[in-house]
């Protein structure tokens, strides 16, 4: 059965940029109703409760139809999120790192180009969804976005950086301001992890 993992730093560790009661809500609420959400749709599917949340998305339509959605969407919001909170941290560079940096300078010109891609992605993505840095099917990075809790490796893509643009992710402190919430994140975004992320699939 699929657990909680451990949130890396305590609740108010991103303040001022991320509200230490959003950040309670959005752990122990949001992404905790996805964990119990997912083992209750495979609770009927022992075949089932083995497979990581990789191997689940990897290949949605091989699951029974009458739970492919629920899957894509629970272990989605589980996957997403598991991978969301260590690109935070609260002693941030503001920067990326080495390998990353470099890839991004190659492939959008520059750090800033790479960032008005990225924020671009991030405030046009219709109602609930993510942002995300990844590594394409061509080995290319990309910036990219998915609708609610879609995930890129469902897409045959690998996450490098992602940013949750749910409503629930921002909305005690910056109300409908998505844009000033994407501008206060760049603040709390931990490039040795996106640095780590890189390196395991480039």
């Amino acid at each position: 059965m699929f657990k909680l993992p451990e949130l890396p730093y305590v609740f108010d560790a991103l303040e001022p940029y991320i509200d230490a009661r959003t950040m309670e809500i959005h752990y122990t609420g949001h992404h905790a109703a996805y964990v119990k959400n997912l083992n209750d749709t495979l609770k009927d599917y022992p075949e089932l409760q083995d497979k990581s949340l990789t191997d689940l998305l990897c290949d949605l339509n091989a699951l029974p139809e009458k739970i492919r959605t629920s899957v894509r969407n629970n272990a989605g919001g589980d996957y997403n999120h598991t991978f969301f909170w260590p690109l935070m941290t609260k002693n941030a560079v503001l920067g990326p790192l080495e390998k990353s940096a470099q890839g991004i300078n190659k492939t959008f010109g520059s750090f800033e180009q790479f960032q008005k891609q990225f924020n671009d992605a991030a405030k046009s993505r219709f109602g609930s969804g993510w942002a995300w840095l990844v590594v394409n099917k061509q080995s290319n990075l990309e910036v990219t976005s998915t609708a609610n809790q879609d995930c890129p490796i469902s897409q045959g893509q690998e996450p490098i950086l992602g940013l949750d643009v749910w409503e629930h992710a921002y909305y005690l402190k910056y109300q409908n301001k998505r844009v000033d919430y994407i501008q206060a994140w760049w603040h709390v975004v931990n490039w040795q992890q996106v640095e780590d992320n890189f390196r395991k699939v480039c």
